[in-house]
């Protein structure tokens, strides 16, 4: 099975492709065309990126597999996710491969994550979040645990350890155990 994930227009493309690397299943990569310029912005053309991951299917292609709740996945992440897809979702809106397959997700009771990467949030992005998360989605706002980060100066972590220990937690909720956790550290 291969675990779906999502790019949409929201900063923190960095943190798709530490999941691609991290992840122990095959992924089958989307992006939004906000995503790709997004990728592109963060200093990672999208073509690196979807170099990483096992397959890549065009968002607005409708007739891909994983736009059908008949075929099983590891489960879909969206990260990061932007404000607006969330409101798609919330909406139960599926015009476009990313949303159609997220539904699928959510209505076979798979897991999907939403990596939310706005800030602030408004009232209707917590109701959002709040629409997607009793339809079954789990909402992990890009944010780090930076405990992950103990004993060690400010100065000497990376955003890429940030990130990976973010990434680690997103593997852990899809049921992947993760290398280190609050309790190895302290």
């Amino acid at each position: 099975m291969n675990l779906v994930l999502a790019v949409t227009g929201a900063s923190g493309a960095h943190a798709a492709a530490l999941l691609i690397e991290k992840s122990p299943w095959p992924v089958t990569l989307i992006a939004s065309r906000w995503g790709k310029d997004v990728c592109a912005r963060e200093g990672e053309p999208f073509e690196t990126l979807a170099e990483r991951a096992d397959q890549v299917v065009d968002d607005g292609d409708l007739f891909a597999p994983i736009s059908s709740g008949s075929v099983p996945t590891a489960g879909m992440v969206i990260l990061p996710c932007s404000a607006n897809t969330l409101a798609k979702l919330a909406a139960g809106l599926g015009e476009s491969l990313i949303t159609r397959a997220a539904h699928c997700h959510l209505k076979e009771r798979r897991k999907l994550i939403v990596c939310v990467r706005e800030s602030p949030w408004t009232l209707i992005d917590l109701d959002n979040a709040r629409q997607v998360a009793a339809a079954g989605g789990v909402i992990m706002p890009l944010s780090p645990p930076y405990f992950m980060a103990a004993d060690r100066s400010p100065a000497e972590v990376t955003m890429t350890d940030l990130l990976g220990a973010f990434v680690d937690r997103v593997l852990a909720v899809l049921g992947h155990p993760a290398e280190a956790t609050w309790e190895t550290l302290r």
